[in-house]
């Protein structure tokens, strides 16, 4: 689970090992929340590894060091990413070549990099599951955040391809694109007056619970969502509609 200290990951996380599952909790900073989020699971046999998604051979170490001590590896979800605001009318060009390279190299290669690295521990070994978690922004258009939103359109086209590449190996590949969902990290907007605008945007006036995106992750990665490989599943209350 890449991003799994906080947010969306940590409840994703939740909902596996409440199924009496073993799970990795990716970390790149918030040790301190990954080994707290462990030690709260139920079960045994749960470990936070740490990585720096940007960089390539940190990912590669991080996710064999998760099958070692998980004994395998059996589903990947890139929750990982950064959402840096970036402008093209304001700034130098150095500032939006940084937010560019910092975005895509997370939210996209990073996740790119872990699927090539989860893939070696899945085909020949039973298969597996790998679940993205996208955005509504890569269809309704992030101008605020443009490499956020053109790094998760990338990631759904990313997982498209290889649901088609890993689909003989028993390797199902499918994604969520949540819209807004209310974290710990979204808590103080949501608690503004921005935030009726946002809950306004669905017609059940409200966002998502991270507890929501989680069932959904789940299922995906369940033996009966085979089906649903190369899918891009909208969880967004009816807010965008495509």
């Amino acid at each position: 689970m890449t991003g799994g200290s906080r947010g969306i990951g940590a409840a994703v996380v939740r909902a596996f090992a409440a199924r009496g599952d073993r799970v990795a909790i990716h970390y790149r900073q918030t040790a301190a929340a990954a080994a707290a989020l462990r030690d709260s699971l139920p079960g045994d046999g749960h470990v936070a590894v740490r990585a720096d998604m940007s960089d390539a051979e940190a990912v590669r170490l991080m996710v064999d060091g998760a099958a070692e001590a998980l004994g395998g590896l059996d589903v990947l979800v890139n929750n990982a990413g950064v959402y840096l605001a970036h402008s093209v009318l304001d700034g130098s060009y150095a500032q939006w070549q940084q937010a560019w390279q910092a975005t895509l190299g997370v939210n996209l290669v990073g996740a790119a990099n872990a699927t090539w690295c989860a893939v070696r521990h899945m085909a020949g070994h039973g298969g597996g599951r790998i679940v993205n978690v996208g955005s509504r922004g890569a269809f309704r258009g992030e101008p605020a955040h443009p490499a956020y939103g053109a790094s998760k359109a990338g990631l759904h086209a990313f997982g498209q391809s290889m649901a088609v590449a890993l689909a003989p190996h028993g390797i199902t590949v499918a994604s969520v694109a949540p819209g807004y969902v209310a974290t710990d990290m979204t808590a103080a907007e949501l608690a503004t007056g921005a935030g009726e605008l946002i809950r306004a945007q669905s017609p059940f006036n409200r966002v998502a619970s991270a507890e929501e995106v989680a069932a959904a992750v789940v299922y995906l990665a369940s033996a009966e969502a085979e089906w649903a490989s190369g899918a891009v599943l909208d969880l967004n209350g009816a807010s965008y509609l495509r």
